[in-house]
């Protein structure tokens, strides 16, 4: 059930972290990947990493902050490989970390425009596309910061997040007649480049906060996303899925 053998997904912010991850584990499972970042270079070694692993893969540099990058990514998966079936809209920035009264105006707008508004213009255009082949998936990356924890300093990323899981309601709402699921997966701390901390004294707090006393691999968090992907979910969709580490039940 957590295969993805004919399928066709598109991974945006594949260049590393949990969407690099996700990228690799789709095509093991089998999904041909159309992998979408800023930087050529990555894409290019996941694109190689996945082909002499047996699997297939394209990948196209833009900004997913341009609605003429989300089109055309779905144009590449028409094209290469015949139609597109999952979606994961992985691609994000932490932004301005400050108190809310002191966000610029432009910080404010470049981490919505990135985590929110570019996941927006992803659906938009995958949604339709994954209708036409009589269904599948798209999934968000939220967080649990905006949804069950309010982390000072964190306002416009947690606005973002929390953005995300309205909208994924409401594609789930809208396309779920057309056999399109909407979920979100809400990851706890994960070790990526975006992480927040950097000493190991920081990563040691963060760490404690978790149930688990841990943070997560990326590979961990790819695992629920391949599940919210896959025929194993079926019958989800409008869910946000905390794979947080219990971070969102800890008080220790």
């Amino acid at each position: 059930m957590f295969e993805l053998m004919g399928k066709t997904a598109i991974v945006t912010g594949a260049s590393s972290g949990i969407g690099r991850a996700t990228a690799r584990l789709f095509a093991a499972k089998g999904a041909r990947v159309v992998a979408a970042a800023r930087r050529q270079a990555e894409l290019d070694a996941l694109v190689a990493e996945i082909t002499e692993a047996g699997g297939s893969a394209v990948a196209s540099a833009g900004d997913v902050r341009e609605e003429a990058f989300a089109r055309r990514l779905v144009e590449l998966a028409v094209d290469s490989f015949g139609g597109l079936d999952i979606a994961f809209n992985n691609a994000g920035i932490v932004g301005e970390m400050k108190p809310a009264a002191q966000i610029s105006s432009d910080g404010w707008r470049e981490t919505l425009d990135t985590n929110l508004t570019a996941a927006f213009l992803g659906a938009k255009h995958q949604a339709p596309a994954i209708a036409a082949r009589g269904g599948g998936a798209i999934v968000f990356t939220s967080s649990f910061v905006g949804h069950t924890v309010g982390f000072p300093g964190m306002a416009a990323y947690a606005a973002s997040k929390a953005g995300l899981v309205g909208l994924m309601q409401v594609f789930a709402a809208e396309y779920g007649p057309q056999g399109v699921r909407v979920n979100a997966i809400l990851p706890g701390g994960t070790d990526t480049p975006m992480a927040t901390f950097k000493t190991a004294e920081e990563r040691a707090i963060i760490e404690q906060l978790h149930a688990l006393k841990r943070i997560a691999r990326p590979e961990e968090i790819a695992a629920s996303v391949l599940y919210l992907a896959s025929d194993a979910a079926s019958f989800v969709t409008g869910a946000a899925l905390l794979a947080d580490g219990g971070v969102s039940v800890t008080r220790t």
